[in-house]
């Protein structure tokens, strides 16, 4: 960690002992430890805990935004709310995971990153419990940005366990989080409506449902808060205050006071990081009115959008394990590129006509998530550069991807149609490709300043 912070790590980590290295997937290239591999030495039941906890984690970080899309009409007529409005709850998240996640750093190495983890997914469950509650459009926003806060540190510091507690598995443990996230936004935009409807009708009940599911991954996170934090050894107490090694075995180049802003990498992966999250939340708060605009009914909207979020599941679970064993991820991004180009080509010219295949091309479009989660694990050498470089680039890319949901609904409601819309989205998918193909090169943030 950095010179002058507390002595206190910033997961609480316990003393730690040689690892070992098979395979690319493992070394993780450039990104890798300088010495043997850094491995937590705790009970058993925890790290077999851990991963289990990562995927409800993963679960619960995108139905507070995917479960909204698809009952918003409905939410805005009940509570009265105007078509401005409606545009700024699409940007919410991202000006909420701007500010709450620049806070996920300083909050961890007061708190230990599990605990703060297990906190936000209690504010979760409370955001999502508390807003169906409310019939006023300030309530139900403040009610919104308590769970999108929760939200925002599990989203910079769940990358940080990864890598500290899976440092040979970065790629293989990230697609599992991926799945997560893919698995828990694509049962929200799908059961939704379906689950509204069978509870009377009521968009209440239907939101408020995913608080239960919220409430269930605290507990596992609850018990790691306790039985992660064994006492810390003298070679702790020295990689705290960023005097020590990175890993034990023989020594490792003292850390150093990363300036992540003189980094042109992490600008790169800060740009990507943005538009990548502006496509994936247009899509999660606009989609389904595409469709409902298009003649289809709300349900089948509801369906198309599961369809673009649960298609991501096996792909965020293979897509980082591929990139992890590249050496260049540009013409991964290109790829992924080319697909979200191709799924707002046919919204644009036929989007009720083959409106499964430009859910289809969407889906593997917005793998771009799972992808830039694996560049964060492997642009960054040490755990003090990787807390970093994870808060700027998400701190930062959230906060260029708020204009950009707004933009959307304006534009739509100035021209009554998603063709401008559908054309700015275009142009931002081309700026993606080329952040991402910067992102992408062989090298770490250490090493650029």
């Amino acid at each position: 960690m950095m010179v002058g912070m507390p002595r206190r790590s910033i997961l609480a980590k316990p003393a730690e002992t040689p690892g070992e290295t098979t395979g690319k997937d493992q070394a993780m290239g450039p990104a890798a430890a300088p010495g043997p591999a850094s491995a937590a030495r705790v009970a058993p039941w925890v790290l077999r805990l851990t991963i289990p906890a990562l995927l409800l984690a993963a679960v619960n970080l995108r139905p507070a935004i995917a479960s909204l899309g698809a009952v918003l009409e409905d939410v805005r007529t009940d509570i009265g709310m105007s078509g401005t409005v409606a545009g700024l709850l699409t940007s919410m998240p991202a000006l909420c995971f701007a500010v709450f996640g620049s806070l996920a750093p300083r909050l961890a190495r007061r708190f230990g990153t599990v605990a703060v983890v297990a906190g936000g997914l209690t504010a979760i469950g409370g955001g999502l419990a508390l807003r169906p509650l409310f019939g006023n459009t300030p309530a139900f926003l403040a009610a919104s940005a308590l769970a999108l806060g929760g939200i925002a540190v599990g989203n910079v510091l769940i990358p940080v366990i990864v890598k500290h507690w899976f440092p040979h598995r970065v790629g293989s443990m990230t697609g599992l989080y991926s799945m997560g996230l893919a698995l828990g936004t694509a049962s929200a935009a799908g059961l939704t409506v379906p689950v509204s409807e069978t509870l009377g009708g009521s968009w209440r009940l239907g939101l408020g449902l995913w608080a239960a599911v919220a409430a269930v991954a605290v507990v596992p996170w609850a018990v790691l808060s306790r039985g992660s934090r064994p006492a810390a050894s003298p070679k702790d107490a020295a990689t705290e205050t960023g005097t020590g090694t990175e890993a034990a075995g023989p020594p490792a180049e003292p850390a150093r006071p990363v300036r992540i802003t003189s980094s042109p990498t992490a600008w790169a992966l800060a740009v990507f990081f943005g538009l990548q999250a502006t496509a994936a939340y247009v899509t999660l708060g606009w989609l389904p009115q595409i469709y409902r605009d298009a003649g289809l009914s709300a349900s089948t909207a509801g369906l198309l959008l599961a369809l673009s979020m649960g298609m991501g599941v096996p792909l965020a679970f293979v897509l980082p394990r591929i990139a992890a064993r590249l050496d260049h991820q540009g013409p991964l991004v290109v790829v992924l590129g080319a697909c979200g180009l191709g799924g707002y080509a046919g919204l644009w010219l036929a989007p009720a006509g083959g409106a499964w295949v430009w859910a289809l091309l969407l889906a593997v479009s917005n793998c771009a998530f799972p992808l830039v989660l694996t560049l964060l694990g492997v642009r960054a050498r040490s755990h003090a550069g990787l807390v970093r470089l994870s808060a700027f680039a998400q701190s930062t890319g959230y906060l260029i991807s708020v204009p950009g949901p707004l933009a959307v609904g304006a534009l739509y409601g100035a021209t009554d149609g998603w063709d401008v819309p559908l054309a700015v989205l275009a142009g931002f998918m081309v700026a993606q490709v080329a952040a991402g193909i910067v992102a992408g090169r062989d090298r770490v943030v250490e090493d650029e300043v």
